[in-house]
Parts: C-alpha cells; sequence; structure tokens
C-alpha cells in the first residue's frame, strides 16, 4: 500500500476514524478498507461518497472511484485522556455546537451513554463540515 495513499486517507477521515480504519490495498480504482466493527462499517458507507472526494482532492487526481469496507482486527489507539470525551481540533466547534451537545449530553444520566451520544452528535457535524468544504471551493 502507497503511503501517499495512507497518509491521504488518514487526512481525509481525520484521527477519530483513522483511529478505527486501515488502508489495505488499492486495486484499480478501488480503495480496500478495513474496519474494526460493523457500526463504523455502517456509518462509513453513509460517508464513502465525500471521503473519496476529499482523498482525490489531497491526492491531486481522481485516483479512487470507490471504496470497499470489511471487518477486521484493528488495535484501537489508547485514548490519552482516560477515555473523556475531548472536541476534535481539527474541526473548530462554534460555541452554539458545544452548548448544544453538551446540554443534550448532560440530560443522560449514564456517563458512558453521555458520551456516545456527544461522540455521534460530534460525528454529524463533523460529516456536514467535511460535506461543506468538498462543495466549497478552496481559497
Amino acid at each position: 500500500m502507497d503511503q501517499n495513499i495512507r497518509n491521504a486517507w488518514n487526512k481525509a477521515v481525520g484521527p477519530q476514524i483513522a483511529a478505527q480504519t486501515r488502508p489495505n490495498r488499492l486495486r484499480k480504482d478501488t480503495l480496500f478498507i478495513k474496519v474494526s466493527n460493523s457500526i463504523w462499517m455502517h456509518q462509513l458507507q453513509f460517508m464513502k461518497q465525500d471521503i473519496i472526494d476529499k482523498t482525490n482532492k489531497i491526492l491531486g487526481r481522481e485516483m479512487i472511484k470507490d471504496i470497499h469496507f470489511s471487518i477486521a482486527v484493528i488495535s484501537p489507539s489508547t485514548p490519552k485522556n482516560g477515555g473523556k470525551f475531548i472536541f476534535p481540533d481539527q474541526y473548530p466547534f462554534n460555541e452554539r455546537d458545544r452548548k448544544i451537545i453538551e446540554k443534550s449530553s448532560a440530560s443522560v444520566s449514564d456517563k458512558e451513554l453521555g458520551n456516545i451520544l456527544k461522540r455521534v452528535m460530534t460525528k454529524e457535524i463533523i460529516r456536514r463540515r467535511m460535506r461543506e468544504n468538498l462543495k466549497s471551493p478552496r481559497k
């Protein structure tokens, strides 16, 4: 697997998704990605075209036309913060986004479930921002 493709993949999907995935091989114009579990695989299916577009843009040419996901054992990176949720730095969240996420998750009494809700809401905001970034021309 070409290191440029791995780097482009990691940059396109960000650290949270990169920690759960591994580019395996590129055959013709299909990128084969190993995914840690079916939940991630399902979520990535929804983001597939956005990821293809962003990865190709990073590579500087249309090299990937399809992505094939399959489940594999992937050792997730250990959080350095003891499992506490943090907002990803590469996606600037405005104060309104943070307040909505915090208020929604605070209404859940189970801490673990509250963290899951934060991650889901964060991923949705990130997905929308990725889509907006792909549609807007770069300066």
